[in-house]
């Protein structure tokens, strides 16, 4: 019901993350939570954790739905960012799913080890130490500076008792499995991790590939704030035998497409609303179904399991020519065939941008390895790169490439797209501008 959430006498307090120990942190968090409270959980020195954000959000500070739980930040879902309520029982649901999943896997939840070195402001970071909370497992925060430098990180995990002798399971995005697999003490590192999860952004087949000839543990998995964490996910042996996608959705859970093949959610643990634009929305339909704005194909296996794959974002697809275009599959591409000629490229983004003709078509910024960066080195990879991009349908070709050496994903993972985009539109101005265009 858009515009409304049942009133109670619960009421709303932000919350800092610290950026060092969580103790203090904690021990609130279980009180809220057996007191009924809602927390805002925000980085601290942010606006919002310094109480500066409840004017910018236009939140409401009294009267809030009973039971209590957390307001997170969504990235994930259509229209932009959003504020979702995840209740606390709601937490519950996700980890008792999670932890089926583990126990069908043949592990001791009370044994386990959970590393987590994901921002605990973000329910991917959270998630790990409710879980621990919930399962009698060990809780382990790892800080971001220890993930930059695989050496220390190595080091300090050796230090922790039970490190092993408990099965460590750890959350990663891809950046920083791609951080930790460039450097042996990283590698050494992940071969000894029991499960790694990988999700919040795609998984490039060329790092899958790495992994698979690492005997790396990886379980990627599909889930978002509105979802409290995971909702699908591949087993690491189906991973390991190189089956792609995103496994098979958890017990609590429902998956279909819709007619554009949206992937659709349906579980009792959907945030039980968002606020965006200065008002409540409702996050599923009047059936319960939430849809993700991901782009999906379902398959069965022949023990009729559901297969999850995700295509893209559909509001990052294109139109150009009249064809649906995804342009995370098409980099993956390129970085995948890029590999295999030995190319050194390090990150790659297609953008789109208008077409009078084609309506749309894509342009391409590469960042380049080391010192095949420089300006002068991509003289002579540009050719290279339009020479594979030749061999794809005319709509898939960017119609140029660009050399930007500061591309760089989110820590998080992800592409701040707006960012790139204004930076593409300053490039070709200048571009215009040295060939006269301008004056």
């Amino acid at each position: 019901m858009r515009g409304e959430l049942s009133a109670g006498e619960a009421s709303l307090r932000c919350l800092a993350v610290p950026s060092g120990a969580l103790e203090a942190l904690l021990l609130q968090l279980d009180q809220a939570a057996e007191q009924g409270e809602w927390l805002w959980l925000q980085p601290e020195g942010s606006m919002a954790s310094e109480g500066a954000g409840w004017c910018s959000h236009g939140l409401p500070q009294g009267h809030w739905p009973d039971g209590g739980g957390v307001v997170l930040t969504s990235g994930g879902s259509r229209g932009g960012r959003s504020l979702c309520l995840q209740p606390w029982e709601h937490l519950d649901r996700s980890a008792m799913a999670c932890g089926h999943w583990l126990e069908a896997a043949g592990f001791d939840l009370p044994g386990l080890l959970l590393l987590n070195p994901l921002p605990f402001h973000h329910v991917s970071g959270l998630m790990p130490w409710w879980r621990s909370r919930l399962w009698g497992a060990t809780h382990q925060r790892l800080v971001p500076a220890v993930m930059k430098d695989p050496s220390t990180l190595l080091a300090t995990c050796q230090a922790l008792p039970g490190w092993g002798e408990q099965p460590a399971v750890v959350s990663l995005v891809p950046t920083q499995l791609k951080r930790l697999m460039a450097h042996p003490a990283g590698i050494g590192w992940l071969q000894q991790l029991a499960v790694v999860w990988v999700g919040g952004a795609e998984l490039s087949e060329a790092l899958a590939q790495q992994a698979r000839d690492l005997c790396l543990n990886l379980a990627p998995c599909y889930g978002a704030t509105e979802t409290a964490a995971m909702v699908a996910v591949q087993t690491p042996d189906q991973f390991l035998q190189g089956e792609k996608g995103c496994g098979s959705p958890l017990t609590d859970v429902e998956l279909a497409l819709d007619a554009d093949g949206a992937l659709m959610v349906r579980t009792q643990r959907l945030a039980t609303a968002r606020w965006r634009d200065g008002q409540w929305a409702a996050v599923a339909d009047a059936e319960g179904w939430w849809q993700t704005g991901d782009v999906a194909e379902l398959s069965m296996r022949a023990d009729r399991s559901q297969r999850l794959l995700i295509r893209g974002r559909l509001d990052g697809a294109i139109h150009s020519g009249g064809e649906t275009v995804f342009p995370e599959q098409l980099a993956d591409r390129l970085l995948h065939q890029a590999d295999a000629l030995k190319l050194p490229l390090k990150e790659v983004l297609l953008l789109p941008v208008p077409s009078a003709e084609w309506g749309q078509r894509l342009v391409g910024l590469v960042r380049c390895h080391g010192e095949a960066d420089l300006s002068s080195a991509w003289l002579s990879i540009r050719p290279r790169l339009e020479a594979i991009a030749s061999r794809w349908l005319p709509e898939e070709r960017p119609q140029s490439w660009h050399h930007c050496p500061e591309l760089e994903r989110s820590d998080a993972g992800k592409w701040q797209r707006r960012r790139w985009q204004e930076w593409l539109a300053v490039h070709l101005e200048e571009e215009q501008r040295k060939d006269g265009v301008l004056e």
